[in-house]
């Protein structure tokens, strides 16, 4: 069984989040909210203190896996939403010594995923806009997540960009 796959892309702080959740209020099965945010720093730990405050009584269990997320075990039908894409992708790709371009093991668990799940949901970040040009890690990060959300697009059933806390639809339907 594969379920609906939606992508929700935005910048920061665009409403992406609480859209996210907001598409789970009519899932009656079982509700999974993979974080990928490390807890490191003050910024850190007041995001995740924020996004634990906006879901709670939501009826979502949290797993905190900020990489391999092909390794987490979902029941079938169950519905799940990561958030979110840019942080696991500089968790796989900035651990250790050397950087890494785990875009095909990222992509293989997102199917894993999808594959368990009736209902998932990917948040992930726009960051390729500002125009700025920065230095070659991060450069290298923007175009491996550009690649990414150019590839989960293609294979989900929906595409969303929130923009000023509106979700626009740019692909299929909600």
């Amino acid at each position: 069984m594969s379920g609906k796959l939606t992508l929700i892309s935005g910048g920061s702080k665009c409403g992406k989040s609480s859209f996210a959740e907001s598409l789970f209020s009519d899932f009656s099965g079982e509700k999974f909210y993979i974080a990928t945010m490390l807890p490191s720093g003050e910024e850190a730990f007041s995001a995740i203190e924020r996004h634990r405050k906006n879901r709670a009584g939501k009826g979502f269990a949290t797993i905190e896996k900020y990489r391999d997320i092909g390794e987490i075990s979902l029941p079938e039908g169950s519905g799940v939403l990561l958030e979110c894409l840019g942080n696991l992708l500089a968790n796989e790709m900035f651990c250790g010594e050397e950087i890494k371009l785990p875009n095909k093991k990222m992509l293989d668990g997102i199917m894993h995923l999808k594959n368990a799940a009736n209902r998932m949901v990917i948040v992930t970040n726009d960051v390729s806009r500002d125009g700025i040009l920065y230095d070659e890690k991060t450069e290298l990060y923007k175009k491996n997540l550009s690649e990414l959300n150019r590839k989960i697009a293609e294979i989900s059933d929906c595409a969303v960009e929130c923009v000023f806390g509106i979700p626009i639809v740019r692909k299929g339907n909600l």
